[in-house]
């Protein structure tokens, strides 16, 4: 079997790829209810719930990237792969506290959107952006 090599663009789409789909398995599945319920709330208990998503989330989205990462051989450098977890799992726990993401909605006037049922929809394009964030510098590091 012959192995092409890899490009930048190839590690790029193939981490985005693999972003996606552990993004959607660790915030849904893995998560627990018990820290999807308490991440927001303000008390250390809501830190300490979000800090756990977020490790429990870091370790499924590092797992996947590695794994791609090795199967089709990519370009991609411990740099790239580490700061691009870290970015990850810094916007992830921005977001995931929750009166953060709601202060900047407000901010930008989409308050009465976030408050209308937008939440759901503005914390994923949060994270589906920041996830495209990651993909760029974890391929181009």
């Amino acid at each position: 079997m012959v192995v092409a090599v890899a490009s930048s663009a190839d590690a790029f789409s193939c981490v985005g790829v693999a972003l996606y789909g552990a993004h959607a398995v660790a915030d849904h599945w893995v998560q627990t209810n018990g820290q999807a319920t308490r991440k927001g709330h303000r008390a250390p208990e809501g830190v300490h719930a979000c800090l756990a998503h977020v490790a429990s989330y870091t370790v499924v989205t590092a797992a996947v990237v590695a794994l791609v990462w090795h199967l089709f051989q990519l370009p991609i450098t411990p740099a790239g792969f580490i700061t691009g977890q870290a970015i990850s799992a810094a916007t992830h726990y921005w977001a995931d506290r929750r009166f953060p993401l709601k202060a900047l909605a407000e901010a930008l006037g989409k308050g009465e959107y976030y408050e209308a049922g937008g939440a759901y929809q503005l914390d994923q394009s949060w994270h589906l952006g920041w996830l495209l964030v990651t993909a760029i510098v974890t391929a181009a590091l």
